[in-house]
């Protein structure tokens, strides 16, 4: 279970990606989509007939780790796993579009400021 600040890290880091996402010319479609069974994903967004699946990743420095690093093989699978859950939900999965798996990842340094990294098709 995360703490009330670590959730309000996460949805920080999220408006926050959503914005730098619509600044780059994605549709947000859905967010905090989820699946009882498989979890979540956090953006869905859609770009030039791409359908994009995103996790964000938030962190106050990055003193253990590249906040991407977090996406672990087995969080990569639940990813997928609530992706299909997706399309079978919105009637996409007799004709699925082009996907694409993405992280954003984004590192709060108090008063240093944010570095936002975005990494399509990465997985």
């Amino acid at each position: 279970m995360c703490s009330q600040s670590t959730r309000k890290l996460g949805l920080y880091g999220e408006d926050l990606a959503c914005k730098y996402l619509q600044a780059k010319g994605y549709v947000i479609l859905e967010r905090n989509f989820r699946c009882r069974r498989f979890g979540e994903i956090d953006i869905v967004a859609s770009k030039a007939g791409v359908l994009s699946f995103i996790e964000v990743k938030t962190r106050r420095s990055s003193r253990y780790g590249k906040p991407a690093e977090a996406v672990t093989l087995a969080k990569q699978r639940k990813i997928y796993r609530v992706a299909q859950y997706y399309l079978q939900m919105r009637g996409l999965a007799s004709r699925i579009p082009v996907l694409s798996f993405d992280v954003v990842e984004i590192i709060i340094e108090g008063s240093a400021g944010m570095r936002l990294f975005h990494y399509p098709h990465c997985f």
